[in-house]
């Protein structure tokens, strides 16, 4: 069976191009099956590109192929790449940031540069185009792959693991049974807020469902929040309206308001300026 393609990007509905990308996978191959991740990673953040991989991927059959175009630096030197992870997975992607998660969490055991000489889109008068590598580039690429025209080292030359591009990612802390850690990304729909921390550093800390945490919110080191929350299972523990701490899918510490938004209500954002701290105090 074809691998399916799963695509993400940061380009939206609101023009063709991603209409154009598929276009370009079906004149590749007509029985390539395509699947949305999302297009609706913020512009330019390639952070959360690579996050969003990360949270999804494992659930997908192995050998699905992944293409993630969230690409400010296309048309410059920076490397278009396929990279195949440890659990058997392939992702089509700049070499951007775009792979931090897969390959600290998850392992790359190799990674070749796109031969643009052989695996990029000709005809169509897309020649003198630099400005549209996920149709040209990558969506094409993506589709030679999957449908067998080429196999992983006809993609390009291979180069060096070690040299991927990555973001700089932070490990939690737990010291006196008190957790620190980021707030790592969120999830923007609902305005809950994830952190880097496991559930396990929780567990280890000693505090269990029912309990309630003294939480402590900082931006570039200026404390904005400060409250005792509730730590639970789910949402429907808590009253409406009421911030509470949880477990979210990726076995990651989180916040979240019960049917409301814990981001907007109290004006926190995510990134490596926001710290977090846990912890459990006596009454």
């Amino acid at each position: 069976m074809r691998p399916i393609l799963v695509f993400q990007t940061d380009f939206t509905y609101k023009e063709g191009a991603v209409c154009a990308m598929y276009g370009v996978v079906k004149s590749v191959d007509r029985q390539l099956e395509i699947i949305d991740g999302t297009h609706e990673i913020p512009q330019y953040d390639t952070w959360s590109a690579s996050y969003r991989m990360y949270q999804t991927m494992k659930f997908w059959p192995k050998g699905t192929i992944f293409v993630s175009v969230v690409d400010p630096g296309v048309g410059t030197p920076r490397k278009a790449s396929v990279a195949k992870t440890a659990d058997g997975y392939y992702v089509v992607t700049p070499d951007n940031g775009s792979l931090t998660h897969l390959k600290k969490y998850v392992g790359i055991t190799e990674i070749r540069e796109i031969d643009e000489t052989v695996n990029r889109l000709r005809g169509k008068n897309t020649e003198g185009v630099g400005i549209f590598h996920g149709r040209d580039l990558f969506a094409y690429c993506a589709a030679k792959l999957a449908s067998g025209l080429i196999d992983f080292e006809g993609v390009g030359p291979v180069y060096p693991v070690e040299e991927i591009i990555e973001h700089t990612t932070f490990e939690p802390e737990l010291a006196n049974q008190i957790v620190n850690g980021i707030l790592e990304i969120d999830d923007p729909n609902f305005g809950n807020v994830w952190t880097n921390i496991p559930l396990d550093l929780f567990t280890r800390a000693g505090f269990e469902y029912g309990d309630y945490l003294d939480v402590t919110i900082k931006h570039d080191q200026e404390e904005v929040f400060n409250k005792r929350l509730l730590f639970q299972y789910s949402f429907g523990f808590a009253d409406k309206g009421s911030p509470m701490i949880y477990n979210n899918e990726l076995m990651r510490i989180s916040l979240a308001v019960n049917q409301g938004s814990f981001s907007k209500n109290y004006k926190i954002s995510t990134g490596d300026k926001w710290t977090v701290h846990f912890e459990k105090k006596e009454v």
